[in-house]
């Protein structure tokens, strides 16, 4: 029997974000080349943004591809950005379809030309869909947001546009790639694959989001596995810097 029938829907995240590892440790242990578990990661999303959309979320992040991925092998990244090229042409019709908007963070000037043309023509035929929300984190590092934001802060400074002493946690927030896209901080953090780090992602953004850790490597991950994280969530008590009797 699924898991589904015990989350409680009225408490759902409305954000969450997922770390997508372990395709190539998958892939070795099937013998196969280390792309080939970044192929069937593929299904995974797909089940992973349906299970989804039945409960509600209404933001899905996915970390795709990060500022030092570019370090991997050159066979290894042409072959991702290949693959991120035809799988968003082969998504994006039932993407539209289901209502689903399409969104990406990132430095998209240094992805392939293909890259970049295939994403925009994505984004702008679901703009106007809002039944969940797909961010893909391409060629995206927290540091680079966060040091990108600061140069845009200085300007706005230098520039007379911002006064320094009205600087504060919101106006940072504002500056990241997320709150200018309009998307939430996340509330639920999953990552995959029996690593415990971050990885250089949405560091700004996760001051107080839950973290759910799974041994499962990202091809195997199933609806159930984004039920029972859910399920996880809800078990926490959420108190902001509070104390438990304050939020009674």
């Amino acid at each position: 029997m699924s898991v589904f029938s015990d989350i409680d829907l009225t408490n759902v995240p409305k954000h969450i974000a997922i770390i997508m590892d372990g395709n190539g440790r998958w892939a070795k242990k099937q013998g196969q080349m280390r792309l080939h578990g970044h192929s069937v990661g593929v299904e995974s999303v797909r089940g992973t943004l349906k299970a989804a959309q039945k409960m509600g979320v209404k933001y899905l992040t996915l970390y795709a591809f990060s500022t030092e991925n570019w370090n991997r092998p050159k066979e290894e990244v042409d072959g991702l950005m290949k693959l991120l090229v035809q799988s968003i042409s082969n998504e994006v019709e039932e993407l539209n379809e289901s209502g689903v908007r399409m969104l990406n963070i990132g430095d998209n000037s240094q992805l392939p030309v293909d890259a970049q043309e295939e994403l925009e023509s994505a984004m702008k035929r679901t703009e106007h869909n809002d039944n969940i929300h797909l961010v893909l984190a391409l060629n995206y590092s927290s540091r680079w947001e966060i040091t990108r934001a600061m140069t845009e802060i200085a300007q706005d400074v230098k520039d007379n546009k911002l006064d320094p002493s009205a600087i504060n946690d919101e106006v940072v927030s504002s500056y990241m790639a997320t709150a200018k896209s309009g998307i939430p901080d996340p509330e639920l953090l999953i990552r995959t694959s029996g690593e415990y780090r971050i990885s250089n992602f949405l560091l700004w953004q996760i001051a107080y989001t839950e973290f759910h850790f799974t041994d499962i490597l990202w091809p195997d991950f199933r609806d159930e596995d984004l039920f029972k994280a859910v399920l996880d969530y809800q078990s926490r008590e959420r108190r902001f810097g509070q104390i438990t009797e304050q939020l009674k």
